[in-house]
């Protein structure tokens, strides 16, 4: 049973093609005929590429820190991800992410079940200036990444099978919810206020909690402590994921305008200031100047200035890389004095860099930087965005990390997520694929 289901959900989705081929244009309301921008589609279709690069990315990235035997198994990891997510994405993942609200929480599953009415003139509200179809290709990529930076957490210890019903699971319940509520106009924290540029929330602050939850039920490895595979691998999914970060973060202003460009500004101001951060800070503490903290440094720049990319000044993108890489470095020294093994500090980078961006967007955020803040950071002398920003980063965080517990829980029980003793020794690229480096 186990071999033929998940074939047999490929050949549901094949008829489900010949049912639904979503080829009705849906006519535009009288009056609201979008006019498209082809330099907005431009930049788009360069965005939804540059954030579709950063899978490939952050799988060298990863897979130049693990063992040698894993480095297979970890890359196709993040890979998988692009093709899974992709064809949930297509039958019903944008529904539930950008469908028609359901309480503030979700979104209906058949708004645009198998992209229906997405040819002709249809827009999302807030990007009129391009096709619906390309806004539902770009927020895509961010499905795919989310789920793919959880297994730096588990890497090296997780069966492959299970790994895929786990992220299933995850896109439905975990990151489809946050989309919806943080990105949808309807959404409630959207509604509340929260201020969510690219994804400090939805993505980094999801992806960490669920990491923190996996690394504490898969338990340590049997062989915790090794020597990085390849850090020309850490080095070139460095770059990768830089160069991406651009559509991640610029692309989030939804067209080609100055605010795309203050968001391209601070994400690349917020990496550097983090990467010199870490290295300048490990000197400080006696250690040597590494390759391997300058990347991971730069990448915890990144995933801070996400939230606020579009919010905050290029100078405050210089604070929060610098604040960002000191407490990150420091949850990672506190992590290695721990029994919790996640194996490539996920939580330490990912989550903590969440959470120090939802924070410091709450701190630094100002109307004159994008009108859409309609009250300014804590820095400014108002307070009402930090108390948002900061409830809703409790919030996000109960909800992600007991909600990622419970699917891991639910995995097990339908698959046992952990290899044997013997599969974790022989190494997952022969265990779980026949393949070695």
């Amino acid at each position: 049973m186990k071999r033929f289901l998940p074939f047999s959900l490929i050949i549901v989705v094949l008829i489900l093609t010949f049912v639904h081929p979503s080829i009705d244009i849906k006519p535009a309301a009288p009056g609201e005929v979008p006019h498209f921008d082809t330099g907005d589609i431009a930049w788009m279709l360069v965005s939804t590429a540059l954030v579709l690069i950063m899978t490939p990315g952050l799988a060298f990235f990863y897979g130049g820190m693990v063992n040698k035997k894993n480095v297979i198994s970890t890359m196709l990891q993040s890979l998988i991800c692009m093709v899974i997510v992709t064809v949930m994405w297509v039958v019903f993942g944008f529904s539930l992410a950008f469908g028609d609200d359901v309480n503030g929480i979700i979104g209906n599953p058949g708004t645009y079940f198998m992209m229906k009415g997405m040819l002709g003139d249809a827009v999302w509200p807030a990007a009129k200036t391009f096709p619906l179809l390309l806004f539902a290709m770009y927020q895509l990529k961010f499905a795919i990444i989310t789920p793919a930076l959880i297994t730096g957490a588990f890497a090296e210890r997780i069966r492959f099978n299970s790994y895929l019903i786990f992220v299933v699971l995850f896109a439905i319940f975990i990151y489809s919810p946050l989309a919806h509520c943080t990105w949808h106009p309807d959404g409630f924290l959207s509604k509340l206020g929260v201020l969510d540029f690219a994804g400090g929330t939805v993505v980094h602050m999801s992806a960490g909690w669920a990491a923190l939850a996996s690394a504490l039920f898969l338990k340590r490895r049997a062989e915790a402590n090794h020597s990085p595979a390849r850090i020309t691998y850490v080095i070139i999914g460095t770059g990768l994921l830089w160069f991406g970060w651009f559509g991640f973060n610029a692309g989030s202003a939804l067209g080609a305008s100055a605010l795309a460009a203050n968001a391209l500004a601070t994400t690349t101001s917020a990496a550097s200031a983090a990467g010199l951060t870490w290295v300048f800070f490990d000197m400080f503490r006696k250690r040597k100047p590494s390759a391997m903290g300058t990347c991971i440094g730069a990448v915890v720049g990144l995933v801070a200035i996400t939230p606020a990319a579009g919010f905050v000044s290029v100078p405050h993108s210089l604070a929060i890389g610098i604040i960002a890489a000191i407490v990150s470095n420091l949850v990672v020294e506190w992590r290695t004095r721990t029994s919790i093994d996640d194996t490539l500090d996920v939580f330490p980078c990912h989550g903590v860099g969440g959470l120090v961006g939802m924070l410091l967007t709450g701190v630094f955020a100002h109307h004159n930087v994008n009108p859409a803040v309609t009250s300014n950071g804590l820095f400014f002398g108002e307070t009402h965005l930090f108390l948002v920003q900061s409830a809703a980063l409790i919030g996000v965080s109960i909800f992600a990390f007991f909600g990622s517990l419970l699917l891991l829980k639910i995995t097990d029980i339908i698959s046992p997520l952990r290899v044997s003793v013997d599969e974790e020794a022989v190494g997952l690229d022969i265990s779980q694929h026949g393949e070695k480096l």
